[in-house]
């Protein structure tokens, strides 16, 4: 089953004092992780700035939506990130789960 991820969030402290080349160096950490994760099948869909001005918009300042064929392959994916020291730089919500058709999905709502 495909496994979807939506991140969302923002500059911790730490990110905001640390300078170009710290960022630049962090940056390359998280690309050198980044072949073994779509070798399993893990696909980047979308990242950027959270629209504010929406309705209902979120509080984070950035998002990033990922895709994964299976549990463990998404279980990969966050302990991958979270083993780059994200978290340390970055306040982060995680959503996760099983992707269906919208009439999967209602039928989720009507048995909440």
């Amino acid at each position: 089953m495909t496994y979807y991820l939506a991140e969302l969030y923002s500059p911790r402290p730490a990110w905001l004092a640390l300078d170009q080349a710290g960022r630049s160096e962090f940056f390359e950490t998280v690309g050198a992780g980044m072949a073994s994760l779509i070798a399993r099948g893990i696909e980047p869909l979308a990242s950027g700035e959270v629209e504010s001005t929406a309705l209902h918009s979120a509080s984070q300042q950035f998002f990033a939506l990922w895709r994964a064929p299976d549990q463990a392959s998404m279980d990969a994916l966050l302990s991958a990130i979270a083993d780059t020291g994200w978290h340390d730089y970055f306040e982060t919500i995680n959503a996760t789960g099983v992707g269906g058709d919208l009439n999967r999905h209602l039928g989720q709502l009507a048995a909440a």
